[in-house]
């Protein structure tokens, strides 16, 4: 199946939203091992943790070609992660 427009296929663009959910979810991972080796607050380590269910999420809704709903959970969800984390440090 190829794409008369140039743009991706289908398959392509579910593949390449899953690895993205992907990329996010190891980047969040290793964030987290990070926080917990700073000795950061546990609200802290609640967020980073919650992003990593959150790309977990994302890749399962992709792999069941929700892929367009999963990047806008993904991106809302990565929005709100760091909006918290930015308003817990400046408490």
């Amino acid at each position: 199946m190829t794409s008369t427009q140039g743009g991706l296929t289908p398959r392509q663009a579910r593949r390449l939203r899953m690895a993205i959910a992907g990329v996010a979810m190891a980047a969040m991972a290793v964030v987290l091992v990070l926080q917990l080796g700073d000795g950061s607050s546990l609200r802290s380590v609640g967020l980073y943790g919650a992003a990593f269910i959150l790309s977990g999420a994302v890749i399962e809704m992709s792999r069941r070609g929700r892929t367009r709903l999963g990047m806008a959970v993904l991106v809302t969800g990565f929005v709100l992660v760091l909006g918290a984390e930015w308003w817990l440090r400046t408490r």
